[in-house]
């Protein structure tokens, strides 16, 4: 139950006020400005929990029962989980080490190829920015909910979008507060949800009645391996990109104990909550509901279709609202996440060196406004036809990006080893050390489930659900991401005649950083509290 992974130690200290380790606000001082650390380890804690929990759980798991039925779905959610854990404990121990706000961007260009860092970051950037713009459009069918469109969607979209760019006019301190304070709403939703699901599943409810688990014992597992692969992909949109923890590493004010100690309860927390929640909309709505089919938006979530049928009034309201904060906290995510992308392609010399350019307040002022010019453009294109194709495609992008992360960030991982080793460089023996726990199964984990999502992207690409004959248009549609990022690798790798690093011969020194006196102290401190007290850190949410 270790999650700091204690390493010895050159002296204790006395108690600290909380159970947290207190460090100074740092800077990340590069020649284009500087990165403000001013992410607490409570906020990444409590963001990091959060930015697991968006619309996919919400509305998404309709689509998943409907097309795979509940076997498939508490599966394909089952394995995805698996890989939060194995992806936080594989990049996490380069991001304590190196806690750069490029993260596995950097270290692929760093420790494998720059063509490597070049279409990850590419294909995660456009992937990233289209989320903004489904965000964007989701937004404006939840408000319907309320307003049943009598407001055109280009208003709800022009608000959604000033809300956005109001965020990040401000310093990063407060887009910190706010991912904060709406992860601690989603988390208290589920909750309810949780607690409302164990009472439906025993009849509560005005119109409630005992539910027997008739789903399962009808078609547990509908469409066989295609309606599985339907589940496990939408299960990773669903879930999202978890190397989000890694990139708050690089403007954070102690990345040793707030990464660490996220990496360990994350994955915890978001497979109990994903889980937990999964087993009661299995349990409650059947895979036949007539409510599944020819629903959109907020009608089709098995949440709201749940407590309707129970005749509960005011929490799908409540729920309604949870799904707004939702959205707006994923699109926040997502902007910052890729206008960090940006910033560090450029600062590695992979595009423009102006976009890396860091403004006084320690905002990447070009590559925030790039992002959300783009995302813009791809908002705006939902109000045509063909731009909702355009729109498609690229949000496929994003869903296949999730997963082609984890093969990224598996194979840095190996070379990352490779390197120290190489060199002989004692990084784990250095005090309160963090490697990674049981590698290399992490990374070899990561590895298996992205050959396994890349199968089921290509059977359904095939053969869609609905159809047995082969589809081209389908098929270029589920295999867009994956095709990006290998053909604009390749084009890069040739155009500018990358090598591969050596492991001899790559900086294990740029961006390090070693605990200074005072984390030491505070991490001494922290160990020398009782064994109850520091379990509390681990059953807090906040």
């Amino acid at each position: 139950m270790d999650e700091l992974k204690k390493a010895p130690s050159p002296g204790t200290a006395s108690l600290p006020d909380n159970n947290e380790p207190k460090t100074g606000v740092v800077e990340e001082v590069t020649s284009h400005g500087e990165f403000r650390r001013s992410f607490t380890p409570r906020q990444i804690h409590m963001i990091s929990l959060g930015g697991q929990i968006g619309a996919g759980l919400f509305i998404s798991t309709g689509t998943n029962l409907l097309n795979g039925g509940p076997g498939s779905l508490f599966l394909g959610f089952a394995v995805v989980c698996s890989c939060v854990w194995a992806m936080l404990q594989t990049v996490s121990e380069m991001s304590i080490s190196f806690p750069v706000s490029g993260n596995f961007i950097e270290y692929a260009d760093r420790f494998v190829d720059p063509a490597l860092g070049f279409a990850a970051g590419l294909s995660m950037w456009l992937g990233w920015t289209a989320i903004v713009a489904a965000e964007a459009t989701f937004f404006a069918v939840v408000v319907n909910y309320w307003a049943q469109n009598s407001v055109s969607d280009v208003v709800w979209y022009s608000v959604f979008l000033v809300v956005m760019i109001g965020l990040f006019l401000l310093p990063s301190y407060w887009f910190g507060w706010f991912e904060y304070l709406a992860a601690i709403l989603k988390v208290i939703a589920l909750f309810t949800f949780i607690i409302a699901g164990f009472a439906m599943v025993l009849g509560a409810g005005p119109k409630g009645y005992l539910h027997t688990g008739d789903g399962w014992r009808k078609e547990p597992f509908k469409n066989g391996f295609k309606g599985f692969s339907s589940s496990v992909l939408l299960a990773v949109l669903a879930i999202g990109d978890n190397s989000f923890t890694g990139f708050l590493a690089g403007e954070a004010q102690s990345p040793r104990y707030s990464v660490g100690h996220a990496a360990f309860l994350i994955p915890v927390r978001v497979s109990t909550i994903y889980l937990v929640c999964i087993v009661f909309i299995t349990l409650l709505v059947p895979s036949d509901s007539p409510q599944l089919f020819g629903s959109s938006g907020v009608a089709a979530s098995p949440f709201v279709i749940a407590l309707n049928e129970a005749g509960i009034k005011g929490l799908p309201d409540f729920l309604n609202v949870v799904i707004l904060v939702a959205v707006a906290s994923i699109a926040a995510e997502s902007i910052f996440i890729a206008s960090r992308m940006l910033r560090f392609m450029s600062h590695q010399n992979l595009i423009p060196k102006w976009v890396a350019q860091v403004d006084s307040r320690g905002r990447p002022r070009w590559a925030i406004a790039i992002t959300v010019l783009a995302a813009a453009a791809l908002t705006y294109c939902n109000l045509s036809a063909g731009g909702i194709e355009v729109f498609t495609w690229l949000a496929q992008i994003s869903s296949t990006g999730y997963f082609m992360v984890w093969v990224v960030v598996a194979i840095t991982s190996f070379r990352f080893r490779a390197a120290l080793k190489a060199q002989n460089d004692k990084l784990f023996n250095e005090p309160y050390a963090w490697p990674c726990s049981l590698w290399p199964i992490p990374p070899i984990w990561l590895l298996m489930c992205c050959s396994l999502y890349t199968a089921c992207s290509f059977y359904l690409g095939l053969y869609p659900i609905g159809s047995n004959a082969p589809s081209a248009y389908s098929f270029f549609q589920y295999m867009i991401g994956l095709l990006l990022i290998i053909f604009s690798g390749l084009g890069y790798k040739v155009i500018f005649q990358t090598e591969l690093r050596d492991p001899a011969k790559v900086d294990l020194r740029t961006g390090r950083r070693m605990l200074n006196e005072e984390e030491i102290y505070a991490l001494d401190a922290y160990y020398a509290q009782s064994r109850l007290r520091r379990f509390y850190t681990f059953v807090q949410l906040w």
